[in-house]
């Protein structure tokens, strides 16, 4: 992904260089991806973002290589069970009844809609966790800070739908709990292109790095293997 020079030269004035990170230690990388369920990628759905389905191929080329390498893959999926009560105030102001009823529905745990969305490479060992709000690191919302600290994660990095909303308020959350956190950009979609060039471009500017799956493939550092004496 190309930034625009305005941006470049503001992230390099800030932090010396446009990417900081050379390496990717896979025992201590996770690879967090929001919300690629039914409800968000396939057709027919209140929460359908179409461009979702077109990174599949890089959300598991990603998801392989890390795996393969030794680190951690994250499937965090949204669970609108309760949302009425806990989410009151979004599902009762900011979305329609009708809106707010089928999301309600869709995004029941026992709905299809809940479930992955076929075609992404889930591993028996890769790890679940079910977010109740956009961040899946705020408060309340998830398990996911645990999960990652148990695991001596430090750096993160994040796909996933949509860009400007769920995958960025999950990133952000974790920049600013001293994770080292990464977008990926061929691994994330917004409902228009435009969407997520801004977010993207916002997040470059303040908050950490964006880089492609490959990119990062090349980067990540295979965990050590203890040898027996």
């Amino acid at each position: 992904m190309e930034f625009p020079q305005w941006v470049v030269d503001r992230v390099v004035a800030r932090q010396g260089c446009l990417h900081p990170y050379e390496r990717f230690d896979a025992a201590r990388t996770a690879f967090v991806v929001v919300d690629l369920q039914n409800y968000y990628t396939q057709p027919g759905y209140l929460g359908e973002c179409a461009a979702a389905r077109a990174t599949f191929p890089a959300v598991n080329r990603l998801a392989d290589a890390l795996r393969q390498a030794g680190g951690h893959v994250v499937w965090v999926q949204t669970s609108a069970d309760g949302a009425q009560d806990f989410w009151s105030h979004h599902h009762a102001t900011m979305l329609t009844p009708e809106r707010s009823a089928r999301r309600l529905r869709e995004l029941a745990s026992s709905h299809p809609g809940f479930q992955i969305a076929p075609g992404l490479h889930v591993a028996p060992g890769d790890v679940r966790v079910t977010k109740r709000c956009y961040s899946a690191l705020v408060p309340g919302s998830s398990s996911l800070d645990a999960v990652l600290r148990e695991r001596g994660v430090t750096h993160v990095l994040v796909g996933g739908t949509v860009t400007n909303v769920c995958c960025e308020s999950t990133a952000r959350d974790a920049m600013m709990m001293d994770y080292a956190t990464v977008m990926v950009h061929d691994a994330l979609s917004a409902v228009t292109p435009q969407e997520h060039e801004h977010s993207l471009q916002n997040w470059m500017l303040f908050f950490g790095d964006v880089l492609g799956s490959e990119e990062i493939v090349r980067r990540i550092q295979p965990a050590r293997v203890a040898v027996g004496m």
